[in-house]
Formats: structure tokens, sequence, C-alpha cells
């Protein structure tokens, strides 16, 4: 009994003594709670007002506030077809680049038919490198461009090691995914600097957030593409130019399988069609986004990005 007694009254005087930390643990859980509470509540604040509040009201007049002309490159399927068609319905008239003259010439035409606009086919292979850019330089001198897209993407065809990558490959990657937004901003950022007006989007993906194992090439030209993106808004955003980097996550294009888990979530993979009017919305509003609502979910709250490990996330918009 007395021994029992003992351990009563040690338990007590440990505990006396414990209180004072029990209570300074308490108010370092309260303060993370709260920290916590407020940054998912300014999030929440924050996804609302990019991607649903401007859905509710009267869309905006692109041709007033940008130009006439949008250049869309990659634009013969996936994002940078349902680009093209979302901006033709707001009535611009389109200039659609890519290397499948056929494919093209559908595009154009069915733009056309449906939306009542001109529409203008360039061939080009952006994987040739700077012999392509005269003729493009030369097409687009005269135009009251007013949106640029850059979509055209070269991509690994299946995750690998970088040094079984083929040189090709790699020259691919670098020709279209860095070179050509690179030399068409060159091209057409004249023409708005002088206007006073225009807007550049810039299709990244969301590989750039975080280095990607087995897809390295890919993931950095991508981070390439969103820095220079962000670099090019502070350089021009006081000169009247709207620069904009997407970073896209599941998109369920023509290279995710029908029925695949992606088709079967469309809130998670959303269509092109459907991801090009929530990114269109977020136009003159946002810098730097995902375009899509889920999207931002994925992505976090701007201080961390999540990618899976072989890369598949940079895959699905591609055509």
């Amino acid at each position: 009994m007395a021994a029992v007694d003992s351990f009563y009254l040690l338990y007590r005087e440990i505990a006396r003594s414990c209180n004072c930390y029990m209570e300074a643990l308490a108010l370092v859980g309260a303060w993370y709670t709260a920290r916590k509470s407020i940054t998912v509540i300014c999030d929440f604040y924050s996804l609302i007002r990019l991607h649903f509040i401007p859905r509710l009201g009267s869309r905006p007049d692109l041709i007033k506030q940008y130009g006439r002309w949008a250049v869309v490159s990659g634009a013969t399927d996936g994002i940078g077809k349902a680009y093209a068609e979302e901006l033709a319905c707001h009535g611009l008239n389109i200039i659609l680049i890519s290397q499948e003259e056929e494919k093209l010439q559908a595009v154009a035409k069915n733009i056309a038919d449906t939306y009542r606009v001109e529409t203008v086919v360039m061939v080009a292979d952006f994987s040739r490198g700077r012999e392509i850019y005269a003729p493009i330089r030369e097409a687009l001198r005269d135009r009251d461009i007013g949106i640029l897209v850059n979509d055209v993407g070269a991509f690994y065809p299946h995750p690998q090691y970088f040094a079984q990558l083929p040189e090709d490959t790699l020259w691919d990657i670098v020709n279209v995914n860095i070179a050509a937004a690179s030399l068409m901003v060159h091209i057409v950022l004249p023409g708005m600097v002088e206007r006073k007006k225009g807007a550049i989007i810039t299709v990244s993906s969301g590989s750039c957030c975080k280095p990607t194992p087995h897809l390295a090439a890919f993931s950095a030209s991508k981070a390439y593409l969103d820095h220079f993106s962000r670099a090019l808004q502070y350089e021009y955003a006081s000169k009247g130019i709207f620069v904009q980097s997407l970073i896209p996550f599941y998109v369920a294009t023509s290279v995710t399988a029908p029925g695949s888990f992606l088709h079967r979530c469309p809130w998670l993979a959303p269509s092109p069609r459907v991801y090009a009017q929530h990114a269109v919305s977020t136009l003159g509003i946002s810098k730097r986004t995902t375009g899509y609502w889920s999207h931002s979910i994925q992505k976090g709250n701007g201080r961390q990005c999540w990618a899976s490990r072989w890369g598949i996330l940079s895959l699905c918009y591609f055509e």
C-alpha cells in the first residue's frame, strides 16, 4: 500500500512539473491550427475568385482588350486546338500554326464555319530550328496580333534515363519547347508594344514545379517556359502587355486511352475544351495559373507542387 501511495505521489509531482510544458505545447498547437486554417481559407478564396467568379459575369471583350488576331501554335489537337476554338468563340480571328497541313486545314475550316471568323493556316515544323521563322515573321508583319498562345511541344516517347534519350529527341525538346516560344514572342512582341496592348500565353506543365526524374530534359524545358513568362511579365506589364504562364496538370486528350482513369474523372482531368474555357477566363487576372480549379488544388497553395514520379502528368495534354 505504501508503494502505491508513493507511486501516486510521484505521478502527481511529475504531472505538476510538466503542466507548464503541456500549456506551452497547447499554445503551439493552437497557433499552428489557426495558421493552417487561415491558409486554407485564403486558398479557398483565391480559388473561387480566380476560377469561378470571372465565369459568372459577362464575357470580356478580348478584341477591344488585346487585338483582333490570335496566333496559336500546336493548334491541331489538345489544348492548342481547344484554345483556338475558345478564342474564336470570343470573336477573334485565328492564325493556326502546326506541321500537319491536313489537320490544320480541317481545324481552320471547322473554326471558320462554326464561329464565323477569319482563319489563316501556317505550316511550320518547329523542330527544324531557325530557318522556319523568317516566313512566319513575314506573314505576321502587318497583322494586329492581340494574343499569342505558345502550345507547341515535344516530349519523351516514354519515361527513360537521360543518357538513353536519343539525340534527335533532345534537339526536338530544345528547338520546340524552348526555342519556339522564345522566337514566337520575339516576333509578335514589338507590335504589341507599339500598340500598347496584347497578351502572351505560354503553356508550361505541372512537371515544371519540381525536377521530374526520367523526364529530365522535358521538365527542365517546361521550367524554362515558366520562368521565361514570369520574367516577361515583369518586363512588359508597364507597357500594357499581359504575359501568362499556364501550368496544366492532367488533361484528357488523345494521348490518354478512352476508358482510362483520366476519362472517368472529368473533374480531375477535364477535356481540352473545358480546360480552355476555364483558362481563357483567367486571362488578364492571373499571370501564373494552372488554368483549372482542380489543378489548383493538385498544385497546392503556391509554395509547393505535386508531380508524379514518372511525370505522367506532363504527357497528358500534348498532341
